[in-house]
């Protein structure tokens, strides 16, 4: 059976080779997304030291937005009070369901970008090649076989090396090539497992979520084509921001979710302080009725249940922001073992079919003697 397993972990890890290494690079380049972004774009992504400390409301910076771009509508708002990271606003074109993203100075209403699509930055770019591998659609559905075979890769590594403590320190380097490979191999791979695990259950929940969405969005149903707002035009949406800690007491706001489509209502997404460092920005919501602004349901990650709790804790676990740097760097370092493990992985499957076809040529030239 361990031999079964041996042969299935190496055919898995060539089926999936090619995808693994572009998912496994992308994703430690992502851990530090935000601040790439500061760097490459900092007159879109930083706020100007200069800037007032107070932010301007909700409703008057989206009129800013509505009147500059008057065919397209809000589809969802970042919200930063930090005085570091400015404003996103998410927009959708009429007639077209294409989304586009702007950047803006939450404390003056300054413009700082034109719309681009979700994908024209680098690392939004990068992050579509992690997620969808630049295949929209499909790229999902072949992203979800790949973190499943990624999480077979990972449990029967474990499995293989369960008697890890016998193989950790051990690295022959002055051995032959094939036996210097196998220790770097099984090093890296005890390493890393329980980090990789953790990644591809994460990236496979993603995908699956996601291949349902898409099917139930495009298949099942026909898209909604976005032509005007479905919510009151007479909402405050500085009085909901306002209300929400309210609703869930010490609410911050972070995220705001408009109804695009006729089912939808508003929804804001926020975080809360607590003891758990896996609750991401986006733990707990509230929604509001879109036409009366009443509280149709909230969501308090304190009272939530596990799978909720556990779920959201994904956002976090993925990406490794839940102990500062030294998570990141973690999550960085090891994101990258698949590289490794797929070059020695490599080498020593080559070397061993090799042996195997020497093997079989001095047979038959044996029984042809």
């Amino acid at each position: 059976m361990k031999k079964k397993l041996h042969q299935w972990h190496s055919y898995g890890a060539l089926i999936a080779m090619i995808p693994l290494l572009l998912i496994s690079i992308t994703g430690s380049i992502l851990v530090f997304k935000v601040e790439l972004d500061m760097l490459l774009m900092p007159e879109k992504m930083a706020v100007a030291e200069s800037s007032p400390t107070t932010r301007l409301s909700l409703d008057s910076l989206m009129a800013r937005v509505k009147s500059a771009y008057p065919d397209h509508e809000i589809g969802s708002w970042e919200i930063f009070n930090d005085h570091h990271r400015t404003d996103t606003a998410y927009i959708i074109e009429h007639h077209t369901n294409k989304w586009s993203k702007l950047y803006l100075n939450q404390y003056t209403g300054e413009l700082l970008s034109t719309p681009v699509g979700l994908s024209d930055n680098l690392t939004d770019w990068l992050l579509d090649l992690h997620f969808k591998l630049l295949l929209d659609a499909n790229g999902i559905f072949l992203g979800a076989i790949v973190s499943i075979i990624l999480l077979f890769l990972g449990i029967s590594g474990m499995v293989l090396y369960r008697r890890f403590w016998r193989y950790f320190f051990t690295l022959r380097v002055k051995a032959a090539s094939r036996i210097l490979f196998s220790d770097i191999h099984k090093m890296v791979g005890i390493a890393s497992s329980p980090v990789i695990i953790i990644l591809a259950f994460t990236g496979a929940y993603w995908n699956i979520v996601e291949v349902i969405h898409e099917v139930e969005e495009h298949v099942i149903k026909t898209p909604h084509i976005l032509t005007k707002a479905f919510h009151n035009p007479n909402i405050s949406f500085q009085a909901l921001y306002e209300s929400n800690a309210k609703t869930i007491a010490d609410f911050e706001a972070t995220y705001l979710l408009m109804p695009y489509e006729p089912e939808m209502n508003i929804t804001f997404y926020g975080k809360l302080n607590t003891s758990n460092p896996l609750n991401s920005n986006y733990a707990s919501n509230i929604n509001y009725d879109k036409s009366s602004a009443e509280v149709v349901s909230s969501q308090d990650v304190r009272q939530a249940s596990f799978v909720h709790v556990a779920v959201d804790s994904f956002r976090k676990l993925h990406f490794g922001h839940f102990a500062g740097l030294a998570s990141k760097l973690i999550w960085c370092l090891l994101g990258l073992s698949p590289v490794i493990l797929a070059l020695t992985g490599l080498y020593l499957f080559w070397h061993k079919r090799r042996k195997r076809v020497a093997n079989i040529r001095y047979y038959c030239k044996a029984a042809i003697l």
